[in-house]
């Protein structure tokens, strides 16, 4: 058995009653549910036309996210997360750069590597080259003046800890941002790329090695061993091309707002929801969003 799961954008509220309907009744499925008026709706079915990814696709250019999925063992026990563009909503490295003077260049670097257009590894070894002698107290200045934390994900961690999940946040980025912001949105845990300060001042350089798409799917191997766990409990959002491999190793792997190689490459994707999507896509209901 099979879910169909249907959203929407959360500032819309949009999702129409006689557009769930009609693809139930296309699709063979049965009893709708609501998890969310407006919102959030999933019904199950046995299985899924030839032309399911057409009709997804249609409805996803109309403002719906559109994803089916295994009914059984949906509410995972483990997320893991990307940071930047995931769970913030800027790229950290980048505005680094506009502080440095260098940003179209280092925006253009990042927006083809997370494209999956150039190496990981390689690409940020430039960027970071571009950053050298930089001060370290601009980090502190970008963290509180240019960072903001993404729709959804206080809610998306706070709901699934309420329900015993362990939550890791690993970042292709940089310590200095992903332990603020895995405080501050309620991580567990945090792993990202260190940049090596010398005299207060970036010196271009970031420690090897490299945390980059290997190291995120060992980093999700490795949490659910410690904590009993296998790939298959894991729960992995991210945007970039850095994330695929952590998205097809997990038993939910969610590509959000992603670049275009990489949602079409995830098992599941977000398009027009926030992160409380993630939670819809477990079979959570509204009223069980943890909010405060």
């Amino acid at each position: 058995m099979q879910i169909v799961s249907l959203q929407t954008n959360p500032a819309r509220r949009d999702l129409d009653p006689a557009t769930v309907d009609s693809l139930r009744n296309a699709w063979g499925g049965g009893e709708i549910t609501w998890l969310a008026p407006d919102l959030a709706a999933e019904f199950a079915v046995a299985s899924v036309p030839a032309n399911a990814a057409e009709v997804a696709e249609a409805l996803r250019a109309r403002g719906l996210d559109v994803n089916v999925l295994p009914a059984r063992g949906r509410r995972k026990r483990l997320l893991v997360a990307d940071m930047d563009s995931t769970m913030i909503d800027q790229e950290c490295i980048d505005e680094l750069a506009a502080e440095a003077g260098v940003g179209p260049r280092v925006a253009e670097i990042t927006r083809r590597a997370m494209n999956g257009e150039l190496d990981f590894e390689g690409a940020l070894r430039e960027r970071v080259s571009l950053l050298e002698g930089l001060s370290e107290t601009v980090i502190e200045h970008v963290l509180r003046d240019r960072i903001t934390l993404a729709a959804g994900a206080r809610a998306l961690v706070a709901t699934m800890k309420a329900h015993g999940a362990h939550t890791l946040l690993v970042s292709g980025g940089f310590t200095h941002f992903s332990a603020s912001v895995a405080q501050k949105i309620g991580f567990d845990e945090h792993r990202a790329n260190r940049l090596v300060v010398e005299g207060g001042k970036l010196a271009g350089r970031v420690h090897e090695p490299i945390l980059g798409r290997d190291a995120k799917v060992a980093a999700l191997d490795e949490v659910a061993r410690a904590k009993g766990l296998s790939p298959a409990d894991a729960l992995a959002a991210g945007d970039g091309a850095n994330d695929l491999g952590m998205l097809l190793r997990a038993g939910m792997g969610v590509a959000v707002h992603a670049k275009p190689s990489v949602a079409a490459a995830a098992p599941l994707r977000i398009d027009h929801g926030d992160l409380t999507s993630l939670l819809y896509l477990q079979g959570y209901a509204e009223d069980e969003i943890v909010t405060s």
